[in-house]
Protein backbone atom coordinates (compact mmCIF):
# COMPACT_ATOMS: atom_id res chain seq x y z
CA UNK A 1 0.00 0.00 0.00
CA UNK A 2 2.37 2.69 -1.52
CA UNK A 3 1.21 6.55 -2.14
CA UNK A 4 2.69 7.36 -5.70
CA UNK A 5 3.36 10.99 -6.53
CA UNK A 6 2.09 11.72 -10.03
CA UNK A 7 3.70 15.21 -9.73
CA UNK A 8 4.57 18.15 -8.01
CA UNK A 9 5.30 21.31 -8.94
CA UNK A 10 5.16 25.17 -7.88
CA UNK A 11 1.92 27.57 -8.67
CA UNK A 12 1.52 30.67 -7.77
CA UNK A 13 -1.33 33.43 -7.44
CA UNK A 14 -3.84 34.51 -9.86
CA UNK A 15 -4.86 38.03 -10.15
CA UNK A 16 -7.82 38.68 -11.62
CA UNK A 17 -8.82 42.65 -12.93
CA UNK A 18 -11.67 43.30 -10.56
CA UNK A 19 -10.48 42.19 -7.58
CA UNK A 20 -6.90 42.30 -6.89
CA UNK A 21 -4.29 44.74 -8.95
CA UNK A 22 -3.20 43.61 -12.42
CA UNK A 23 0.41 43.50 -11.19
CA UNK A 24 1.10 43.78 -7.49
CA UNK A 25 4.28 44.35 -5.98
CA UNK A 26 6.81 41.38 -5.59
CA UNK A 27 9.18 43.45 -3.57
CA UNK A 28 6.48 44.31 -0.70
CA UNK A 29 7.02 42.50 2.54
CA UNK A 30 5.14 42.61 5.74
CA UNK A 31 7.20 42.09 8.91
CA UNK A 32 6.21 39.53 11.67
CA UNK A 33 4.86 40.39 14.94
CA UNK A 34 5.94 39.48 18.71
CA UNK A 35 3.41 36.91 18.22
CA UNK A 36 4.64 35.66 15.08
CA UNK A 37 8.51 35.38 16.59
CA UNK A 38 7.51 33.75 19.76
CA UNK A 39 5.39 30.75 18.16
CA UNK A 40 6.42 27.96 16.54
CA UNK A 41 9.07 27.83 13.62
CA UNK A 42 7.52 24.57 12.08
CA UNK A 43 5.45 23.31 9.36
CA UNK A 44 1.95 21.67 10.62
CA UNK A 45 0.61 19.26 8.89
CA UNK A 46 -3.35 18.80 8.45
CA UNK A 47 -5.14 15.59 6.91
CA UNK A 48 -8.51 15.81 4.88
CA UNK A 49 -10.65 13.00 3.38
CA UNK A 50 -13.83 13.55 1.14
CA UNK A 51 -15.78 10.79 -0.56
CA UNK A 52 -17.24 11.06 -4.36
CA UNK A 53 -17.98 13.25 -6.00
CA UNK A 54 -14.93 15.19 -5.58
CA UNK A 55 -13.95 18.01 -7.92
CA UNK A 56 -10.90 17.72 -10.47
CA UNK A 57 -7.41 18.27 -9.18
CA UNK A 58 -7.21 21.14 -11.77
CA UNK A 59 -10.78 22.67 -9.60
CA UNK A 60 -8.54 22.55 -6.66
CA UNK A 61 -5.50 23.99 -7.87
CA UNK A 62 -7.29 27.04 -9.79
CA UNK A 63 -8.88 27.60 -5.98
CA UNK A 64 -6.03 27.47 -4.51
CA UNK A 65 -4.32 29.99 -6.76
CA UNK A 66 -6.86 32.18 -6.51
CA UNK A 67 -7.07 32.20 -2.24
CA UNK A 68 -3.21 32.87 -3.03
CA UNK A 69 -4.29 36.17 -4.53
CA UNK A 70 -5.76 37.24 -1.68
CA UNK A 71 -3.34 35.47 1.06
CA UNK A 72 -0.38 36.70 -0.70
CA UNK A 73 1.41 35.77 2.62
CA UNK A 74 1.01 32.07 2.12
CA UNK A 75 2.79 32.21 -1.97
CA UNK A 76 5.62 34.50 -0.13
CA UNK A 77 8.87 33.07 1.61
CA UNK A 78 10.42 34.17 4.78
CA UNK A 79 13.47 36.57 4.69
CA UNK A 80 16.63 34.50 5.72
CA UNK A 81 18.11 38.35 6.83
CA UNK A 82 15.50 40.00 9.11
CA UNK A 83 12.03 38.95 10.15
CA UNK A 84 9.80 39.34 7.94
CA UNK A 85 7.49 37.79 5.01
CA UNK A 86 8.74 38.57 1.69
CA UNK A 87 5.25 39.23 -0.32
CA UNK A 88 7.48 37.48 -3.77
CA UNK A 89 4.81 35.42 -4.96
CA UNK A 90 7.31 32.74 -5.10
CA UNK A 91 4.34 30.44 -5.14
CA UNK A 92 3.11 26.80 -2.73
CA UNK A 93 4.15 23.20 -3.40
CA UNK A 94 0.97 21.60 -4.99
CA UNK A 95 1.32 17.48 -5.36
CA UNK A 96 -0.62 15.25 -7.00
CA UNK A 97 -0.29 11.64 -5.92
CA UNK A 98 -2.73 8.19 -6.11
CA UNK A 99 -2.64 4.86 -4.12
CA UNK A 100 -4.47 1.70 -5.67
CA UNK A 101 -6.60 0.76 -2.42
CA UNK A 102 -10.43 2.19 -1.63
CA UNK A 103 -10.44 5.13 1.14
CA UNK A 104 -12.47 2.42 3.44
CA UNK A 105 -9.64 -0.29 3.26
CA UNK A 106 -7.03 2.21 4.94
CA UNK A 107 -10.56 3.36 7.36
CA UNK A 108 -10.67 4.61 9.92
CA UNK A 109 -7.52 6.69 9.70
CA UNK A 110 -5.36 6.20 12.92
CA UNK A 111 -2.44 8.34 14.30
CA UNK A 112 0.69 6.52 12.38
CA UNK A 113 3.40 6.98 10.41
CA UNK A 114 1.41 5.84 7.10
CA UNK A 115 -0.15 9.69 7.75
CA UNK A 116 3.15 10.84 6.60
CA UNK A 117 2.63 9.43 3.54
CA UNK A 118 -0.60 11.56 2.62
CA UNK A 119 1.69 14.70 3.15
CA UNK A 120 5.19 16.53 1.78
CA UNK A 121 7.13 16.59 3.67
CA UNK A 122 7.64 18.98 6.63
CA UNK A 123 11.50 19.20 6.63
CA UNK A 124 13.94 21.68 4.53
CA UNK A 125 11.50 23.52 2.24
CA UNK A 126 11.40 26.98 1.68
CA UNK A 127 7.93 27.21 0.57
CA UNK A 128 5.23 28.02 3.41
CA UNK A 129 2.13 26.03 1.97
CA UNK A 130 2.17 22.75 0.52
CA UNK A 131 -0.60 20.42 -0.89
CA UNK A 132 -0.51 17.36 -1.67
CA UNK A 133 -3.92 15.76 -3.35
CA UNK A 134 -3.75 11.70 -2.95
CA UNK A 135 -7.03 9.83 -5.34
CA UNK A 136 -7.83 6.69 -4.21
CA UNK A 137 -9.66 4.25 -6.39
CA UNK A 138 -12.87 4.66 -5.32
CA UNK A 139 -12.92 8.05 -5.85
CA UNK A 140 -12.26 9.64 -2.81
CA UNK A 141 -9.22 11.78 -2.20
CA UNK A 142 -7.14 12.80 0.63
CA UNK A 143 -5.58 16.26 1.15
CA UNK A 144 -3.13 16.68 2.72
CA UNK A 145 -2.16 20.29 3.73
CA UNK A 146 0.91 21.90 5.53
CA UNK A 147 1.38 25.50 6.86
CA UNK A 148 4.21 27.41 8.10
CA UNK A 149 3.31 27.98 11.97
CA UNK A 150 5.33 31.50 11.82
CA UNK A 151 2.86 32.89 8.71
CA UNK A 152 -0.33 32.26 10.98
CA UNK A 153 -1.88 30.42 13.97
CA UNK A 154 -4.91 28.05 13.32
CA UNK A 155 -7.66 30.46 13.85
CA UNK A 156 -6.54 32.27 10.46
CA UNK A 157 -5.08 29.62 8.75
CA UNK A 158 -8.10 27.99 9.12
CA UNK A 159 -10.04 31.16 7.49
CA UNK A 160 -7.73 30.65 4.46
CA UNK A 161 -9.08 27.16 4.14
CA UNK A 162 -12.53 27.97 4.09
CA UNK A 163 -11.23 31.17 1.65
CA UNK A 164 -9.76 28.18 -0.73
CA UNK A 165 -13.17 25.97 -0.86
CA UNK A 166 -14.80 29.20 -1.55
CA UNK A 167 -12.52 29.87 -4.36
CA UNK A 168 -13.06 26.45 -5.69
CA UNK A 169 -16.70 26.92 -5.73
CA UNK A 170 -16.84 30.04 -8.08
CA UNK A 171 -18.01 32.40 -4.92
CA UNK A 172 -16.26 35.69 -3.71
CA UNK A 173 -13.78 34.99 -0.97
CA UNK A 174 -15.34 36.43 2.38
CA UNK A 175 -14.62 38.24 4.75
CA UNK A 176 -11.67 38.85 3.71
CA UNK A 177 -8.27 39.10 5.81
CA UNK A 178 -6.70 41.95 7.90
CA UNK A 179 -3.21 41.76 7.00
CA UNK A 180 -1.84 44.42 9.02
CA UNK A 181 0.56 43.15 11.81
CA UNK A 182 1.74 46.33 13.31
CA UNK A 183 -1.15 48.46 14.37
CA UNK A 184 -2.55 46.48 16.92
CA UNK A 185 0.71 45.69 18.60
CA UNK A 186 2.42 48.79 19.89
CA UNK A 187 4.13 48.74 22.97
CA UNK A 188 3.65 51.53 25.25
CA UNK A 189 5.79 54.21 26.47
CA UNK A 190 6.73 53.62 28.89
CA UNK A 191 6.77 49.87 28.97
CA UNK A 192 4.43 48.64 31.44
CA UNK A 193 5.55 45.10 32.13
CA UNK A 194 3.52 43.42 35.14
CA UNK A 195 3.73 39.96 34.51
CA UNK A 196 6.91 37.48 34.42
CA UNK A 197 7.80 36.55 31.22
CA UNK A 198 10.64 34.96 31.03
CA UNK A 199 10.46 31.17 31.29
CA UNK A 200 7.06 31.69 30.04
CA UNK A 201 7.07 33.14 26.22
CA UNK A 202 11.39 33.52 26.52
CA UNK A 203 14.29 32.23 27.99
CA UNK A 204 17.48 32.31 27.68
CA UNK A 205 19.52 30.70 24.74
CA UNK A 206 21.66 28.25 26.97
CA UNK A 207 18.41 26.62 28.23
CA UNK A 208 17.52 25.80 24.82
CA UNK A 209 20.30 23.14 24.37
CA UNK A 210 19.46 21.82 27.76
CA UNK A 211 15.35 21.30 26.80
CA UNK A 212 15.54 20.58 23.26
CA UNK A 213 16.22 17.27 22.01
CA UNK A 214 16.81 16.06 17.76
CA UNK A 215 18.01 12.52 18.83
CA UNK A 216 15.04 9.97 17.23
CA UNK A 217 16.26 7.33 20.20
CA UNK A 218 13.93 10.07 22.27
CA UNK A 219 10.53 8.96 21.21
CA UNK A 220 10.90 5.42 21.06
CA UNK A 221 8.24 4.06 22.73
CA UNK A 222 5.86 6.90 22.50
CA UNK A 223 2.57 6.08 20.70
CA UNK A 224 -0.65 8.53 19.13
CA UNK A 225 -3.95 7.23 19.88
CA UNK A 226 -6.98 8.69 19.02
CA UNK A 227 -10.11 8.52 22.22
CA UNK A 228 -13.49 9.75 21.75
CA UNK A 229 -15.58 11.55 24.21
CA UNK A 230 -19.13 10.88 23.56
CA UNK A 231 -21.44 13.92 24.23
CA UNK A 232 -22.87 12.21 27.37
CA UNK A 233 -19.59 11.83 29.05
CA UNK A 234 -19.07 15.16 28.49
CA UNK A 235 -22.28 16.37 29.84
CA UNK A 236 -21.87 14.08 32.57
CA UNK A 237 -17.95 15.38 33.05
CA UNK A 238 -18.89 18.81 33.19
CA UNK A 239 -21.50 18.59 35.69
CA UNK A 240 -18.64 16.99 37.83
CA UNK A 241 -16.13 19.50 37.24
CA UNK A 242 -18.80 22.06 38.07
CA UNK A 243 -20.52 20.91 41.06
CA UNK A 244 -18.79 23.04 44.01
CA UNK A 245 -19.52 26.38 41.76
CA UNK A 246 -22.78 27.42 43.15
CA UNK A 247 -24.85 29.79 41.78
CA UNK A 248 -21.20 30.38 39.15
CA UNK A 249 -21.39 29.98 35.50
CA UNK A 250 -20.36 26.07 34.99
CA UNK A 251 -16.82 25.62 33.50
CA UNK A 252 -16.78 24.90 30.00
CA UNK A 253 -17.07 21.52 28.25
CA UNK A 254 -12.80 22.42 27.10
CA UNK A 255 -11.80 23.44 30.98
CA UNK A 256 -13.78 19.94 32.38
CA UNK A 257 -12.32 18.03 29.46
CA UNK A 258 -8.70 18.95 29.83
CA UNK A 259 -8.86 19.11 33.67
CA UNK A 260 -10.13 15.29 33.60
CA UNK A 261 -7.37 14.46 31.15
CA UNK A 262 -4.42 16.27 33.15
CA UNK A 263 -5.30 14.02 36.53
CA UNK A 264 -5.89 10.62 34.53
CA UNK A 265 -2.56 11.24 32.46
CA UNK A 266 -0.76 12.46 35.79
CA UNK A 267 -2.18 8.77 37.62
CA UNK A 268 -1.28 6.89 34.60
CA UNK A 269 2.36 8.42 34.57
CA UNK A 270 2.51 7.16 37.85
CA UNK A 271 4.62 10.17 38.97
CA UNK A 272 6.06 10.65 42.37
CA UNK A 273 3.74 12.64 44.38
CA UNK A 274 5.97 16.07 45.46
CA UNK A 275 6.51 16.30 41.42
CA UNK A 276 4.67 19.69 39.99
CA UNK A 277 3.21 19.12 36.54
CA UNK A 278 1.39 22.16 34.31
CA UNK A 279 -0.38 21.95 31.35
CA UNK A 280 0.28 24.65 28.56
CA UNK A 281 -2.63 25.90 27.21
CA UNK A 282 -3.25 28.06 24.02
CA UNK A 283 -4.91 31.27 24.38
CA UNK A 284 -6.35 33.26 21.34
CA UNK A 285 -5.63 36.95 22.00
CA UNK A 286 -8.33 38.06 19.59
CA UNK A 287 -11.37 37.72 21.97
CA UNK A 288 -8.75 39.07 24.84
CA UNK A 289 -7.57 41.90 23.79
CA UNK A 290 -9.14 45.35 24.41
CA UNK A 291 -10.30 47.13 21.86
CA UNK A 292 -10.53 43.49 20.53
CA UNK A 293 -9.07 42.23 17.43
CA UNK A 294 -11.46 41.23 14.45
CA UNK A 295 -11.56 37.69 13.73
CA UNK A 296 -10.40 38.32 10.47
CA UNK A 297 -6.88 39.18 11.73
CA UNK A 298 -4.54 37.04 9.47
CA UNK A 299 -1.25 36.05 11.70
CA UNK A 300 -0.46 34.48 14.97
CA UNK A 301 -1.67 36.06 18.10
CA UNK A 302 -1.93 33.02 20.86
CA UNK A 303 -0.25 32.92 24.35
CA UNK A 304 -0.24 30.30 26.62
CA UNK A 305 -1.35 29.53 30.18
CA UNK A 306 0.01 27.26 32.55
CA UNK A 307 -1.69 25.67 35.02
CA UNK A 308 0.30 24.13 37.51
CA UNK A 309 0.05 21.71 40.81
CA UNK A 310 1.67 19.23 42.94
CA UNK A 311 0.95 15.98 41.66
CA UNK A 312 -0.51 14.93 45.21
CA UNK A 313 -2.64 17.61 45.04
CA UNK A 314 -4.20 16.98 41.68
CA UNK A 315 -4.88 13.48 42.43
CA UNK A 316 -6.32 13.83 46.00
CA UNK A 317 -8.27 16.42 45.52
CA UNK A 318 -11.48 16.20 43.60
CA UNK A 319 -12.36 16.87 39.48
CA UNK A 320 -13.34 21.11 40.65
CA UNK A 321 -9.94 21.56 42.08
CA UNK A 322 -8.08 20.90 38.29
CA UNK A 323 -11.16 22.79 36.46
CA UNK A 324 -10.73 25.54 38.90
CA UNK A 325 -7.09 26.09 38.50
CA UNK A 326 -7.22 25.56 34.34
CA UNK A 327 -10.27 28.28 34.45
CA UNK A 328 -8.76 30.98 36.88
CA UNK A 329 -4.99 30.73 34.82
CA UNK A 330 -7.01 30.78 31.55
CA UNK A 331 -8.68 33.88 32.79
CA UNK A 332 -5.60 35.85 34.00
CA UNK A 333 -4.36 35.95 30.01
CA UNK A 334 -6.17 38.89 29.44
CA UNK A 335 -5.46 42.23 27.72
CA UNK A 336 -3.09 43.57 30.74
CA UNK A 337 -1.55 40.09 30.25
CA UNK A 338 -1.24 40.69 26.39
CA UNK A 339 0.00 44.21 26.47
CA UNK A 340 2.65 42.92 29.06
CA UNK A 341 4.16 40.60 26.81
CA UNK A 342 4.09 43.35 23.88
CA UNK A 343 5.84 45.62 26.33
CA UNK A 344 8.69 42.68 27.52
CA UNK A 345 8.96 41.82 24.42
CA UNK A 346 9.93 44.64 22.95
CA UNK A 347 12.21 45.74 25.24
CA UNK A 348 13.66 43.21 27.72
CA UNK A 349 13.61 40.38 25.38
CA UNK A 350 15.61 42.33 23.01
CA UNK A 351 18.10 44.08 25.84
CA UNK A 352 18.79 40.49 27.42
CA UNK A 353 18.99 38.29 24.21
CA UNK A 354 16.29 35.79 25.20
CA UNK A 355 14.88 33.55 22.40
CA UNK A 356 11.17 31.76 22.69
CA UNK A 357 10.05 28.75 24.93
CA UNK A 358 7.98 26.88 22.12
CA UNK A 359 10.61 24.48 20.55
CA UNK A 360 9.44 22.01 18.58
CA UNK A 361 12.52 20.28 19.16
CA UNK A 362 11.26 19.01 22.82
CA UNK A 363 9.69 15.40 22.36
CA UNK A 364 9.45 14.81 25.79
CA UNK A 365 6.55 16.77 27.70
CA UNK A 366 6.86 14.77 30.92
CA UNK A 367 5.88 15.95 33.87
CA UNK A 368 3.81 18.37 32.02
CA UNK A 369 1.10 18.51 29.26
CA UNK A 370 0.53 20.75 25.78
CA UNK A 371 -2.90 21.08 24.84
CA UNK A 372 -3.61 22.35 21.90
CA UNK A 373 -7.56 23.24 21.38
CA UNK A 374 -9.16 23.05 17.78
CA UNK A 375 -12.57 22.99 18.55
CA UNK A 376 -13.39 26.19 17.73
CA UNK A 377 -11.72 26.61 14.17
CA UNK A 378 -14.05 26.09 11.17
CA UNK A 379 -12.01 23.42 9.68
CA UNK A 380 -15.01 21.27 8.67
CA UNK A 381 -16.05 23.65 6.79
CA UNK A 382 -13.89 23.35 3.97
CA UNK A 383 -15.92 22.58 0.89
CA UNK A 384 -14.38 22.32 -2.35
CA UNK A 385 -17.97 21.78 -4.08
CA UNK A 386 -18.68 18.16 -3.13
CA UNK A 387 -19.41 18.88 0.19
CA UNK A 388 -17.65 18.74 3.80
CA UNK A 389 -14.79 16.58 4.79
CA UNK A 390 -16.02 12.98 5.47
CA UNK A 391 -12.60 12.65 7.78
CA UNK A 392 -10.55 15.59 9.77
CA UNK A 393 -7.92 15.30 11.90
CA UNK A 394 -4.01 16.16 12.43
CA UNK A 395 -0.85 14.68 11.25
CA UNK A 396 1.02 12.27 13.14
CA UNK A 397 3.01 13.83 15.76
CA UNK A 398 4.85 11.31 18.27
CA UNK A 399 5.71 14.34 20.43
CA UNK A 400 5.01 12.88 24.33
CA UNK A 401 2.67 14.76 26.27
CA UNK A 402 0.84 16.25 23.61
CA UNK A 403 -2.83 16.57 23.29
CA UNK A 404 -4.75 18.11 20.25
CA UNK A 405 -8.72 18.12 20.65
CA UNK A 406 -11.16 18.50 17.62
CA UNK A 407 -15.10 18.04 17.04
CA UNK A 408 -15.59 14.64 16.33
CA UNK A 409 -16.70 14.28 12.80
CA UNK A 410 -20.38 12.73 13.75
CA UNK A 411 -20.90 16.79 13.82
CA UNK A 412 -23.14 15.96 17.78
CA UNK A 413 -20.56 17.94 19.80
CA UNK A 414 -18.61 14.84 20.92
CA UNK A 415 -14.73 15.19 21.29
CA UNK A 416 -11.96 13.18 19.49
CA UNK A 417 -8.72 13.65 21.42
CA UNK A 418 -5.14 12.53 19.76
CA UNK A 419 -3.24 11.90 22.79
CA UNK A 420 0.87 11.02 22.59
CA UNK A 421 2.28 9.33 25.45
CA UNK A 422 4.75 6.43 26.19
CA UNK A 423 3.39 2.75 25.86
CA UNK A 424 3.14 1.90 28.84
CA UNK A 425 1.68 4.99 30.30
CA UNK A 426 -1.10 5.02 27.43
CA UNK A 427 -1.90 1.65 28.46
CA UNK A 428 -2.90 2.48 32.32
CA UNK A 429 -4.28 5.92 31.18
CA UNK A 430 -6.68 3.58 28.87
CA UNK A 431 -8.25 1.54 32.34
CA UNK A 432 -8.96 5.03 33.56
CA UNK A 433 -9.64 7.48 30.95
CA UNK A 434 -13.49 7.09 31.18
CA UNK A 435 -13.71 6.72 34.45
CA UNK A 436 -15.56 9.27 36.08
CA UNK A 437 -14.72 8.37 39.83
Amino acid sequence: MKVRVESSRIIKPLYDQVNNPPNPSTKDYIPLSVFDKITYDAHIAIIYAYQPPTPPNATLELGLRKALSVYREWAGRLSKDEPVILLNDAGVRFVEASIDVQLDQVMPLRPSSFLLTLHPNLQGIDELVQVQVTRFTCGSIVVGFTAHHLVADGHATSNFLVAWGQACRGLEIHPLPLHDRTTFFKPRQPPRIEFEHRGIEFMNQKLQKINSVSDDENIEGVVVEQFHFSLGFLAKLKSKASSTNGNNKPYSTFESLVAHLWKAITKARGLSSYQTTNVKISVNGRMRMSPRIPNEYFGNLVLWAFPTSKVKDLLREPLPYSAKLIHETVTKVNDNYFRSFIDFANSKAKEENLIPTADMNKAIECPNLEVSSWLRFPFYDLDFGGGCPYVFMPSYYPTEGTIILLPSFIGDGSIDAYISLFEDHLASFKQICYALD
